[in-house]
């Protein structure tokens, strides 16, 4: 552990060898008691007022008898809080008190003193839900003693204040609770029992797609289409914020999840019913860590952990080492937040901070605005970490006031947060906080860069851009190469744009997208974007329109300060048209394109590229056809739309030739961070943040004309291809199941290193040739109704037959082919991933899944985990997996394993032809955390794998068959 006060490391960085040292431990089974008298909670919906968004009294002052009552029913089980006598009045300066809280300082510990803020949170929630049953005090003290037992990954519970839903993830999560609802029902128990415990706020954002751009008509066109193909999925959500109590639905055509939580949801602190306490949010989407920005502790969990979360379940988790990050200095003129954060994720990548939590500190805060904190946080899925935290400080305070939250809940936050020490005033002494391992950073030396053309953290600086594209051509097939013969990489294919001569070459940018709440939050480079535009219009420039180009602002307020500026018709006239507010591009709704464009591409190998100011760019993501993908501010998206390709150095050639004939540079049309400042200051008021949030929640027309039955259970549609009820609990009885073991099994998918999400879970359009548009065409939908997988995550069905359907996955079974299929071992039959294991399935064979290091990493996404349990996987082999994605399998009942040090599939002589039996204990008392286990082959090998049940809790997942029948069991019996 280190004492990061002092310490500046440039370009090295030192860490704790204990950091790296692996123990697990054994904890008593918890479990939740539900009151019957939970039903009588008010419901939360679109409808509520919530012109109060920071404590929303009213709502939850209604819901407080009743949980009230709910945990006295607990009492025959648990104590009463054991840290009660430290419950403190917070006074107001006025006179009376905002409320009460549990105070650390009254702990007289120096131990806390030490800890840093973002494990404060953990502590404060330890106490504050302590009774010796869910929340032991013990874990308390293991928290205290942060500095000593983390290194030994201890486990502890933790109770998140809320859930964070967006709608690709949350309709499976209501379909799941709806699902559960139905099984209550037939084991005869009460369904209503099934509605979450604690507030969840669902942005519906991810569905709509970049069909219309160029256009000013494009928000209304993208919306009527957005809506004519998900209407039932709307639907059934709107049905569910009836249905459930303590929900909210934010309607499409809002914004960005992310955004809306900075500028709205997040409340960072709690007041309820007069008991104050740290704001804390688990989301089903990986980039719920924007919060952080905010000094709110937010990650993403997977859609089966939110709904334990929801259900009143604590989550188990290991308490994390904590990576102190210190910054200094200030960034150089015309260096953006995005330079930054990509940065930034080069340099923890590259440390390690996967399972952590990173921590910022240091005199550079001063200089980073809170969007350009929240654009750092956001990224943390990107660097590995659990969180990128920044403590509440003046920053904070300002952006408060400034998004409309009242003067007097701001007043309460910065009383209780100065009250409990959570509040970091750069104006007073810093105590020495303990960190894991440490980091340094001087602001001034990061220089403009983008990330790419596959992963994130692959930050090219700028002034490399062109010779690492030239690199890339030529490299072999891999992060970095494209393994274009050197004879045809300067190959131009000439075509016809409706009737207008075009071409296209290697590098040339097809897709140029202003998007993603990771910047499109941050003023500073929305409006040096436009900035770009109007200095090129000025010069005559103009971006060629076979680039589609778009704009997607995370908010409404983005357009009222865009046309405040008066610069958001410079936009227009480059093509950055509003398309809409959502996600689009940059989780792949990028649209199809131009015909034309797109036969140019495929009929001549051309390798495309697309520069968005988004946060992900795996292969395949953004776009099919676009094997190059680079992540850029949105300044430099603007300007690499103008240049048309990405094959320039920008310090030495010319982006165009002006409107006088002369070259025009990047530097003759890029504004100086002082430029940008001022038309902030003018541009960006509160009362657009508090025009547009009252309005959010009355929804639109479309939303509004949405007609939803009232009933408690849902009746499932058998003939939708949408939402489609999922067959986890077929014949569920009250008795678990108990480990199962896995027997002669085959390898379905035999992977190498680095297996994202993206490749497992079905993701972006439908191909017309997959196994799902087959289902679809086999019920009468025509291709252009197919919509994307993600708008289809509520049908089991189609999920399943998009798992492992990702047109850039590498199976070794293929021999280097690539796409979705895999070989039927048993027959030697070439097939998709889908038929081959239905047919293992229907022969009664258990399938297994060889992979790599970081299996699973990227986005958290329950069909990465679900789609496999439907497909017949029983385990999962790897060297390393993602945390989320591991905590997901188990919670789908199947086993994660890890090779042992130094092994892997390869060393092992593994072909993934071979039948695998795993031998796991036949009793759950049996089974230990992280213990040994042989597989053995039918060819004679055997080898040892760790098993990665990593907590007492997983093991009792897996006994009852995963976590959501665990939850009925336990819930059916109060």
């Amino acid at each position: 552990m280190y004492t990061c006060s002092s310490l500046l490391i440039k370009p090295r960085y030192f860490s704790s060898s204990s950091s790296c040292s692996c123990a697990y431990r054994h904890i008593q089974h918890r479990c939740l008691s539900f009151s019957s008298t939970f039903r009588s909670l008010p419901r939360w919906s679109h409808g509520v007022d919530w012109k109060s968004p920071i404590t929303f009294t009213a709502q939850i002052r209604n819901a407080a008898p009743v949980l009230n009552s709910l945990h006295r029913n607990l009492a025959t089980m648990a104590s009463e809080n054991p840290f009660k006598g430290i419950l403190t009045s917070l006074p107001k300066p006025g006179g009376g008190e905002f409320g009460k809280y549990y105070s650390l300082p009254a702990l007289n510990d120096p131990r806390i003193d030490k800890l840093p803020y973002s494990i404060r949170i953990l502590l404060e929630s330890a106490i504050r839900n302590c009774d010796n049953f869910q929340v032991k005090k013990e874990d308390v003290e293991k928290i205290i003693d942060w500095e000593n037992t983390s290194p030994k990954l201890a486990e502890i519970p933790f109770k998140p204040a809320r859930v964070l839903l967006q709608d690709f993830t949350g309709v499976p999560a209501v379909v799941d609770l709806a699902c559960m609802r139905d099984a209550m029902n037939k084991l005869g128990s009460d369904a209503d029992k099934i509605n979450p415990l604690v507030p969840v706020d669902l942005v519906i954002d991810h569905s709509v797609q970049v069909d219309v751009a160029r256009s000013e008509n494009a928000v209304q066109a993208n919306m009527e289409l957005e809506f004519q193909r998900n209407k039932e999925r709307f639907a059934f959500l709107k049905w569910g914020s009836n249905a459930f109590r303590n929900m909210l639905v934010v309607p499409p055509g809002s914004g960005i999840v992310h955004q809306v939580n900075l500028e709205y949801l997040g409340r960072v602190v709690f007041n309820r019913e007069g008991l104050l306490y740290p704001d804390s949010v688990v989301g089903t989407d990986s980039h719920t860590t924007m919060i952080d920005g905010l000094g709110v502790a937010g990650w993403g969990v997977g859609g089966i952990e939110a709904e334990a979360t929801m259900l009143g379940q604590p989550m188990s988790m290991v308490l994390p080492g904590v990576v102190g990050f210190k910054l200094s200095g200030k960034l150089r003129n015309g260096v953006t937040a995005t330079d930054l954060v990509l940065t930034v994720t080069q340099i923890l990548r590259k440390h390690g901070v996967v399972g952590k939590f990173v921590e910022f500190y240091g005199d550079g805060m001063a200089e980073l605005s809170l969007a350009d904190r929240a654009t750092i946080a956001n990224m943390s899925p990107e660097y590995g970490a659990t969180m990128g935290f920044f403590p509440v400080d003046h920053v904070t305070l300002q952006y408060l006031k400034l998004t409309g939250r009242s003067d007097e809940t701001v007043a309460m936050i910065e009383a209780y947060l100065r009250a409990n020490n959570m509040f970091v005033d750069y104006n007073e002494p810093q105590h020495e906080k303990v960190y894991s391992s440490c980091l340094y950073l001087d602001l001034a030396d990061v220089e403009p860069c983008v990330s790419g053309p596959k992963r994130p953290h692959d930050r090219v600086p700028l002034k490399e851009m062109k010779s690492d594209w030239h690199s890339c051509l030529g490299n072999k097939v891999g992060f970095k190469g494209f393994a274009v013969p050197k004879d045809t990489q300067e190959k131009v294919v000439k075509f016809s744009f409706h009737g207008q001569d075009a071409e296209l070459k290697h590098g040339s940018v097809v897709i140029a997208a202003i998007t993603s709440c990771t910047n499109t939050s941050n003023p500073s480079v929305m409006l040096g974007a436009a900035l770009v535009a109007k200095k090129a219009c000025d010069l005559g420039l103009h971006v060629k329109p076979w680039v589609k180009t778009s704009l997607a602002p995370g908010s409404g307020v983005v357009t009222k300060y865009l046309l405040q500026s008066g610069l958001q018709e410079y936009l227009n006239q480059q093509g950055f048209n509003i398309v809409g507010y959502g996600c689009t591009t940059c989780i792949g709704n990028s649209g199809d394109l131009d015909e034309s464009v797109s036969s140019a591409i495929s009929e001549n190998d051309i390798v495309a590229a697309a520069v968005l100011s988004g946060n992900r760019n795996f292969e395949g993501r953004v776009h099919p056809l676009t094997r190059a993908n680079y992540l850029a501010s949105p300044p430099l998206v603007v300007a690499y739309a103008l240049a048309g390709t990405v094959d320039i150095d920008f310090e030495k050639e010319p982006i165009g030739v002006g409107k006088d004939g002369k070259n025009v540079y990047l530097r003759d049309i890029w504004p100086s961070t002082e430029e940008i400042a001022e038309v902030v200051q003018s541009s960006v008021l509160p009362d657009m943040f508090k025009s547009t949030y009252e309005a959010i929640t009355k929804g639109n027309n479309m939303w509004n004309q949405l007609s939803v039955p009232a009933a408690k259970l849902y009746s499932w549609d058998t003939s939708s291809t949408y939402i489609h009820e999922p067959p986890y609990f077929k014949d569920m009885t009250m008795d678990p199941p108990g480990p199962a073991g896995v027997k002669d099994a085959y390898c379905l998918l035999n992977f190498g290193d680095s297996i994202t999400t993206d490749h497992i879970s079905p993701a972006g359009s439908i191909h017309k040739d997959s196994p799902a548009a087959k289902y679809l065409n086999e019920r009468g939908v025509d291709r252009r109704d197919f919509n994307s997988y993600g708008s289809r995550r509520g049908n089991d069905e189609i999920m399943a037959r998009g798992t492992f359907a990702n047109i850039r996955i590498v199976n070794k079974l293929l021999n280097g082919e690539v796409g979705p299929k895999t070989i039927h071992i048993p027959t030697g039959e070439k097939l998709s991933v889908f038929d081959a294991a239905m047919k293992y399935k229907s022969a009664g064979q258990d399938t297994i899944i060889l992979a790599g290091a970081e299996y699973g990493s990227g986005s958290s996404r329950d069909w990465a985990a679900k789609g496999p349990m439907l497909l017949g996987v029983k385990a999962v082999i790897a060297k390393s997996f993602e945390r989320i994605h591991r905590s997901n399998l188990v919670g789908m009942g199947i086993v994660p394993l890890c090779f042992k040090a130094g092994e892997d599939a390869e060393t092992l002589g593994l072909t993934g032809h071979e039948q695998f039996t795993i031998d796991l204990p036949g009793k759950i008392s049996e089974i230990r955390p992280g213990q040994d286990v042989t597989v053995r082959t039918d060819t004679g090998k055997s080898f040892t794998c760790v098993v990665r049940f990593d907590t007492e809790v997983e093991l009792a997942y897996f006994n009852h068959g995963g976590i959501l029948p665990y939850v009925i069991r336990q819930l059916s019996q109060q």
